[in-house]
């Protein structure tokens, strides 16, 4: 029977190799399945990260920005949250797309 199979799989290297191949591709926990989610998961983490540090430095620049001289907090708190003073008046303008 084994005189029937081709002479690389009759080599004990050879099946010994192709043995271990498999394990790595199906049955290890590393499997390449686990490691396509895994570095998929850290490609969707990166991106966050990215994203939150922008957020980051925007709340730094409207921290730097509130905490600075008067003026500078009475415009922040005019353009953010639509304070006044009690002799003007305010109109909000909203574009529509």
């Amino acid at each position: 029977m084994l005189d029937r199979l081709p002479k690389p799989f009759r080599n004990f290297y050879f099946l010994t190799a192709l043995v271990f191949l498999l394990w790595m591709i199906t049955l290890d926990s590393n499997n390449l399945f686990a490691r396509y989610q895994l570095s998929s998961k850290l490609r969707s983490l990166e991106n966050e990260k990215e994203y939150y540090e922008e957020k980051i430095k925007e709340v730094e620049k409207d921290r730097d920005e509130l905490f600075g001289d008067r003026e500078s907090l009475e415009k922040f708190a005019r353009e953010k949250y639509l304070m006044k003073k009690e002799s003007e008046d305010i109109f909000i303008v909203e574009e529509i797309d």
